[in-house]
């Protein structure tokens, strides 16, 4: 694929035929990153053009779990920017205190390490034992890399640095075991987080929470669509709960943005009113 080589009509009807045969809907996703996540995937699959990789996605169920790695963004980081982190803990858990039980979604989880983080700054406060965390992706084998919690050892230098700048209270070494070149995460972590399957373009609010946190994650959607997703945040966050969207993502200019306060405008963490 080469740029201008292929149609509008060509990846409409592309994502047409995902929909229908898998019901996964990217139809609604900035068409320019979709363009290029498309054009590597034609290349890396080794596909003529897209009508080309469409036939085969509608043949070979394989491919598609194939072009699925190239339409879902699955970049994480533990503690990936640490001024989020630090200002959950700061700002949002003293409110978090004040209920019995907590539910905290995070949209978008890709291979887990945004649960995790959340899950080892609510060990260090005293409520990961009243707490669940969903996590929730529409990408079945980040799920799975996920829910195992064993990551590559090499990655932690740098995740133990941005847990410091998060207000890291011991060391992150505590949280995991090294075998090997991997590094698997502590079970108290992994058991109280359950990952599933969820898709902002298609699917509800499936339960009321105290945080929602969804970042990097808006960014590959169209306005229609973040206005969409966004209602779904919305109705998911109980009154007085928390909305945390990172720095590159905003609800200023959505049709939800009357429902929540800022909390911490830098970060872009809002309250419901």
């Amino acid at each position: 694929m080469t740029g201008s080589d292929e149609s509008d009509p060509a990846l409409s009807e592309l994502l047409e035929a995902v929909y229908h045969r898998y019901h996964y809907d990217f139809r609604g996703y900035a068409e320019a990153s979709l363009r290029r996540r498309v054009a590597a995937a034609v290349g890396q699959l080794r596909c003529a053009g897209l009508a080309e990789l469409r036939e085969r996605v509608l043949a070979e169920p394989r491919m598609f779990s194939e072009l699925l790695r190239y339409l879902t963004v699955q970049v994480s980081d533990l503690f990936r920017d640490p001024t989020y982190f630090r200002a959950i803990r700061e700002r949002v858990v003293p409110y978090l205190r004040t209920y019995p039980s907590l539910k905290i979604w995070v949209a978008g989880c890709a291979t887990g390490e945004e649960a995790y983080s959340l899950a080892i700054i609510l060990a260090e406060e005293g409520l990961l034992a009243r707490t669940l965390i969903y996590a929730t992706d529409i990408h079945p084998e980040s799920l799975r890399i996920a829910e195992a919690g064993v990551y590559g050892l090499d990655r932690f230098a740098k995740f133990s640095e941005s847990y410091r700048l998060a207000g890291g209270r011991a060391s992150l070494s505590d949280y995991y075991v090294a075998q090997y070149s991997s590094a698997i995460l502590d079970r108290k972590l992994r058991q109280a987080i359950l990952f599933s399957d969820h898709s902002l373009a298609t699917d509800v609010a499936f339960a009321e929470v105290e945080l929602v946190s969804c970042r990097n994650v808006l960014i590959y959607f169209d306005r229609p669509l973040q206005d969409r997703a966004l209602g779904v945040l919305r109705d998911s966050v109980r009154r007085k709960g928390f909305l945390g969207l990172g720095a590159k993502e905003t609800l200023r200019f959505s049709a939800h943005a009357q429902a929540f306060t800022e909390l911490v405008p830098e970060d872009r963490i809002y309250q419901r009113r």
